[in-house]
């Protein structure tokens, strides 16, 4: 692992902090932000190539979530480093939190790297980069509630235009579990606008101890992830076009009376939870 990363990375801090100090109506995240590496990871064994693919990093996706927080006001964490390192939206559990295979190609420094194996360097990657990222989340959440906030938590992702032989007809999506206060308004009115948005596609915002579970769903903060196709977001006309457009869409729908409370919804991945309403406090 002494080849030089690629690219380089421009700071050991595990994650870029964006208008820390902004008021915390809403907090803007970026998981995947950064195809870079700490200087003593390499390449992970890659070709250097790789990581100017999507398994490295969603493309476009930190130029939305820096121009987000600057529309809406608001602070926004994105993560620092590859996804192929760790990836910031699994829980610890999660076996694909360090991916040993992503979308066919191998990722050689990976091999044994989990719980089980190399337990050593899994939890030195989880103490370095993955649990500052989440506790920099925290302390903004925790100082928006110190000023009686109710913050929405609104998470910026993109996807491929094509999976394979699919070719994904949407420009964007949403992703959720089981709270839909903020994807009911957005969904009306992103289509309203004629966009084809994926309702839990490309992917499914059911994922367990995921980062939208661990700051929103657990708190009973309204919040959204938000999906756009990547070659729609990978210039900055584009950045600027979806973040101005979703910045619209958010502060429209969290106006709506009553939004701002604390509601716990749940998740579907908790078997043992009971279909049943909100609570309300």
């Amino acid at each position: 692992m002494h080849d030089l990363p690629h690219p380089a990375a421009t700071s050991l801090d595990p994650f870029e902090l964006v208008s820390p100090e902004a008021r915390a109506d809403f907090i803007v995240v970026c998981d995947h932000a950064s195809n870079a590496l700490p200087p003593e990871y390499g390449t992970l064994g890659l070709d250097p190539a790789a990581f100017e693919r999507h398994i490295a990093y969603d493309i476009g996706a930190a130029g939305v979530a820096r121009r987000l927080a600057e529309a809406l006001s608001a602070p926004a964490v994105l993560g620092r480093f590859s996804r192929l390192l760790i990836d910031l939206n699994r829980g610890e559990d999660d076996p694909t939190i360090v991916m040993k295979l992503s979308d066919g190609a191998i990722i050689p420094a990976n091999r044994e790297v989990d719980a089980h194996r190399d337990v050593v360097e899994f939890r030195r990657r989880i103490e370095l980069f993955h649990a500052p990222y989440h506790a920099e989340i925290e302390k903004l959440i925790g100082r928006a509630r110190a000023q009686d906030i109710v913050p929405v938590i609104v998470s910026v992702h993109s996807f491929t235009p094509r999976w394979r032989a699919f070719v994904r007809p949407w420009e964007t999506g949403l992703l959720w579990d089981r709270d839909d206060r903020m994807i009911v308004p957005l969904l009306t009115g992103l289509r309203a606008q004629g966009f084809t948005v994926g309702d839990n596609e490309p992917y499914t915002g059911k994922l367990k101890n995921d980062c939208m579970y661990a700051h929103a769903t657990v708190h009973g903060f309204p919040h959204v992830l938000i999906e756009i196709r990547q070659d729609l977001i990978a210039d900055e006309s584009g950045q600027e076009e979806w973040a101005a457009r979703y910045a619209k869409h958010l502060l429209d729908a969290a106006s709506a009376p009553g939004l701002r409370e604390v509601r716990f919804f749940g998740s579907h991945t908790d078997p043992s939870l009971p279909i049943s309403a909100p609570i309300s406090l």
